[in-house]
């Protein structure tokens, strides 16, 4: 069981904020998609033959793609790889691109899941992140594309906004929960360096939300998210009863995934191999068959280190057997013994073989993940 990533670069602007690698050269879409299709064909064998259960379009704003582009990569998945009947296929989207008649193509397609970037309701907020959309565009693009039939929509929010309060960041969750997407994910704003934001704060023009209020956000999200229903199965993503990404959680449980596109990363459970962060080399690499890319063979602590970030993040834990089988005697026995503290400090919890955080570990995460790995002498 494998999933498929495919970075889609481009934007139409950049979002203040962000620091995923995307461009603005949409002139070179067609040559693009052709390297696309390219490297979806050269690395067929990445993921040794498994059945495909997860499809992803990320970016960048794969919204931007047409019919066209979109049956040129299909046609080479569906010819290539094994994909499940019951893959979860996804597109990412801006809201402003989902016009009905976009929707009605999305439909022809074999989406059966979309991820909205609505980022928040506040409209003021919106002008000042650079978005595309307005408030009303997003609740009018959720309500087509559910109209249209989609039944499995998943809407990103970010709290820590500059100017924000408790009482809007409170609106944009009411407004959420009015909407009632199957999913949610929530991040808190991180002032990446590089980015307009990071520049913006550095000339005193906004100012970063105090650690206080950000967390009174954060339990905010927990508590109304909880209140309706959803089930918080990792750190920043909340879904209603079986609605999680399964893309994301193949992540997060250690599942092989393919990522074609430049800056896009893969994982066959032995390496790590990304793609060069260029639009032009990655295109260049493909019209002349030398690939440009880079690849770390995981040595035994390597892959424990990932195994630990990535499963205590999530509600299904660290399964101790799992760890024992996987790895080491030494290994396992280091995870539990620098898990006790925080177990004793009701942090983390053992229940069912399985080391979890609590709702207070939720909150120091990272430091949890960190006295968890192991650090080479």
């Amino acid at each position: 069981m494998a999933g498929i990533y495919l970075h889609i670069p481009f934007c139409k602007k950049r979002c203040i904020y962000c620091d995923f690698y995307s461009t603005i050269l949409i002139d070179k879409k067609e040559r693009y998609i052709n390297a696309l299709c390219k490297e979806l064909e050269i690395r067929k064998d990445y993921i040794q033959k498994e059945n495909i259960e997860t499809i992803y379009f990320g970016g960048g704003t794969p919204s931007l793609l047409s019919y066209k582009n979109f049956e040129s990569i299909f046609k080479v998945i569906y010819n290539i790889y094994t994909v499940s009947p019951q893959a979860e296929i996804t597109l990412e989207a801006n809201p402003d691109d989902l016009a009905p008649q976009y929707i009605t193509m999305l439909r022809k397609l074999p989406f059966n899941r979309l991820s909205i970037g609505i980022q928040t309701f506040q409209e003021k907020t919106l002008k000042l992140l650079n978005r595309r959309h307005s408030a009303t565009q997003a609740i009018k693009a959720f309500k087509d594309c559910r109209n249209a039939g989609f039944d499995n929509i998943s809407i990103d929010l970010i709290y820590g906004l500059p100017n924000e309060s408790l009482t809007s960041w409170e609106e944009d969750l009411n407004q959420t929960i009015i909407l009632h997407p199957e999913h949610i994910s929530a991040y808190n704003l991180i002032y990446e360096k590089g980015t307009t934001l990071w520049n913006l704060k550095k000339q005193h023009k906004v100012k970063e939300c105090s650690e206080e209020l950000s967390l009174q956000m954060f339990n905010t999200l927990i508590d109304k998210l909880h209140s309706v229903n959803y089930e918080h199965y990792e750190i920043s993503n909340f879904c209603l009863p079986d609605k999680f990404s399964r893309h994301n959680s193949s992540y997060w449980t250690d599942k092989k995934y393919l990522g074609c596109g430049p800056s896009a990363h893969s994982y066959d459970g032995k390496n790590r191999q990304w793609n060069i962060a260029s639009l032009s080399e990655y295109i260049k690499g493909f019209e002349e068959e030398t690939p440009r890319f880079e690849i770390e063979e995981l040595n035994i602590y390597t892959r424990y280190n990932d195994f630990i970030i990535t499963h205590i993040r999530t509600n299904w834990g660290i399964k101790l057997t799992e760890l024992k089988n996987k790895f080491n005697e030494q290994l396992y026995k280091y995870c539990l013994l620098m898990a006790n503290p925080h177990i004793e400090q009701g942090t983390l919890e053992i229940k069912n073989d399985t080391i979890k955080l609590t709702r207070k570990g939720i909150f120091i995460s990272d430091t949890i993940m960190s006295d968890l790995l192991w650090v080479e002498e």
